[in-house]
């Protein structure tokens, strides 16, 4: 009899072929949804807990920490400060001497002092304009 298991399609472990997620699970009212990162655009860690802020202004709570998320997301999310994780393709502004980062859905998150030059420099890098 042969071993099936070797003939598991790549993205049905829930990774896409370059190591990121192609998408995350998370419990909602007794069912499970997959969150593609694309509908992501932040994520919010408190502890062993995160919440996940998506482009449609859901909120989901799963219980996994922010670093062990971050390893599953694509290069596009930041991490800006110990508890927030960004979509860079969700900031449209960068605030007070790019110590805010403004994202698409009107939530200002700060940037940890440590993240500055990093954070600045990767959207520098996608020409984000710099707020007056």
């Amino acid at each position: 009899m042969k071993n099936f298991s070797s003939f598991t399609h790549p993205n049905l472990s829930g990774k896409s072929i370059n190591g990121s997620a192609s998408s995350i699970s998370v419990q909602s009212m007794g069912r499970t949804i997959y969150l593609a990162p694309e509908v992501i655009t932040f994520l919010e860690g408190e502890g062993n807990y995160t919440f996940i802020y998506t482009n449609t202004g859901k909120k989901y709570l799963v219980s996994k920490t922010l670093k062990s998320l971050a390893g599953q997301l694509n290069p596009n999310f930041m991490r800006v400060h110990k508890s927030y994780l960004v979509n860079s393709d969700y900031v449209v502004e960068r605030l007070e001497d790019d110590r805010m980062l403004k994202l698409s859905c009107g939530k200002e998150v700060v940037v940890s002092r440590r993240k500055i030059k990093e954070i600045t420099g990767m959207l520098d890098h996608t020409n984000l304009r710099i707020s007056a």
